[in-house]
């Protein structure tokens, strides 16, 4: 069955009221793009009962104009499925690209589990095909709707073709992926409960759990709505897209990693540093990333469909053949190499609670909040958090902008947020928590964030995307070192 193509409106950028007095060279395609109308029927309203709807795409990203294959489930009697973009649209935040005609419901058969690695597969045929012939570049929601009312979320991305002049927009695939339990098994656990039946690699041959899109909503959406709205060159890409193309940020001004951006593979972590050293800024907007090794499989539908994490050096058995990838944490052996070398900070604790805490008042990136040394904002550490590594390898200069002090559990911890530059001029920034994101959301991320908490990281957030767009941030901001006062524990 071939989906029908809904065209919306369209509605000219410079129309007075919709002009901007310093447009960013290049940014005008973005400008457009949002002032187009946006749609406020975009969520979902009830999820229903555990299968009454569920679906999932056989690509993880597309080119614009190249079309992907839906494979939906449903107990009832058909579907409907619409495309929204997501963005800032006059803060409805989304647009509807498409819609299709009522399919017929088809109740798809059960999960396929494989007993070696307990990969859980939805082994399904497909329900329709989606074309994307007018879908410019960006994160979609394909909402699925049963005749019942229930509904779910299917993620695609439609991946920038040319990334050069932009930065680019990166989407945590594979860490949506490792922690997906549709079909009861994820890299965490099993129906145990524990993780001596978990997943030793997951696929994305099945839907995603919950409303098929809680990962995206919380770590990546808000972060998404603000990039737009400031009308900077945007690219979108996934974590797929970084392993898969080799060349996928030449010329791109820089590497946006949002909320939660766990699991990397090597060519995935070679390619952020070679570009770091031509030039290309890199902002890490969560904690916790780069920590596990992953290396990537391929499944019935296609390449780099499964995600392999034994997270056990003895259990995997790549470890005996070629330990350099070996998937455990990239920090353990047989072959160290601390994320830290990347991110400037990294992963050290969870569950962590705390206060953001300003070190470095006149930190660049802090202008216009009106922050002082000492300033804290409630709630904004957690669930998991970043610190200095003492052991190394740091980059160097590194300014330590924040210092916390926080829960790790039950014992005292301190967090960082830091920001180093290189040889090349490139920039590198990372806030330390995982929490960033979703505080911009305000109070309604809960945790005792802020309206405060939520200016100062909104503020901060679109100073950064701005001055990485711009170019290299260690021409103009270069770090100015404390990494020994901090060794020191003392505060500069």
């Amino acid at each position: 069955m071939t989906a029908l193509l809904l065209l919306g409106a369209c509605t000219s950028a410079t129309d007075e009221a919709d002009r901007r007095p310093a447009v960013p060279k290049g940014a005008a395609g973005a400008v457009a793009e949002n002032a187009e109308p946006g749609t406020a029927d975009w969520r979902i309203g009830r999820k229903g009962a555990q299968h009454e709807i569920e679906g999932y795409a056989d690509r993880v990203s597309v080119l614009p104009g190249e079309s992907f294959r839906l494979f939906v489930s449903t107990t009832t009697g058909g579907f409907t499925a619409e495309a929204f973009r997501m963005g800032w649209y006059g803060g409805k935040l989304a647009r509807k690209v498409w819609q299709s005609g009522q399919a017929p419901g088809v109740r798809q058969p059960a999960a396929t589990i494989d007993k070696r690695t307990r990969t859980v597969s939805a082994p399904w045929n497909p329900s329709m095909t989606v074309t994307t012939p007018d879908w410019p570049a960006g994160s979609y929601l394909i909402r699925l709707t049963a005749t019942s009312g229930a509904q779910r979320y299917v993620p695609v991305t439609v991946r920038s073709a040319d990334t050069a002049g932009r930065v680019v927009v990166l989407n945590e695939t594979t860490t949506w992926q490792a922690y997906n339990l549709w079909g009861g098994y994820d890299l965490y656990k099993g129906p145990s409960g524990g993780l001596e039946d978990r997943s030793y690699a997951v696929s994305f041959d099945r839907p995603y759990d919950g409303n098929g899109a809680s990962k995206f909503m919380t770590y990546e959406q808000p972060a998404i709505a603000h990039a737009e709205k400031l009308g900077v060159p945007l690219a979108y890409a996934t974590d797929n897209d970084l392993h898969a193309h080799a060349r996928l940020l030449d010329g791109a001004r820089g590497l946006l990693t949002l909320g939660h951006d766990e699991y990397w593979s090597t060519p995935m972590r070679r390619q952020a540093m070679q570009a770091r050293d031509r030039g290309v800024n890199i902002a890490f907007l969560g904690a916790n990333a780069v920590n596990r090794h992953i290396r990537f499989g391929n499944t019935p539908l296609g390449e780099n469909r499964l995600v392999i994490c034994y997270k056990d050096t003895a259990a995997d058995p790549v470890s005996r053949t070629n330990p350099a990838e070996s998937t455990q944490d990239w920090r353990l052996p047989p072959k160290p190499r601390p994320e830290s070398d990347l991110i400037g900070i990294q992963y050290i604790c969870f569950p962590a609670e705390g206060a953001f805490r300003v070190l470095r008042p006149d930190f660049w990136m802090w202008r216009g909040t009106g922050v002082r040394a000492g300033t804290r904002f409630p709630g904004l550490i957690g669930p998991e958090a970043d610190a200095v590594n003492r052991a190394g390898p740091t980059p160097r200069p590194i300014e330590i902008v924040a210092q916390s002090r926080i829960t790790c559990g039950d014992r005292p911890a301190t967090a960082h947020a830091s920001y180093y530059t290189t040889e090349s001029g490139a920039g590198v920034f990372a806030t330390g928590t995982m929490r960033w994101v979703c505080a911009m959301r305000g109070p309604v991320c809960g945790h005792g964030i802020t309206r405060a908490g939520q200016d100062f990281v909104t503020r901060s957030t679109e100073t950064l995307i701005r001055a990485m767009a711009a170019g290299p941030l260690g021409l103009t901001y270069p770090a100015r070192d404390n990494l020994e006062h901090i060794m020191d524990g003392k505060s500069s």
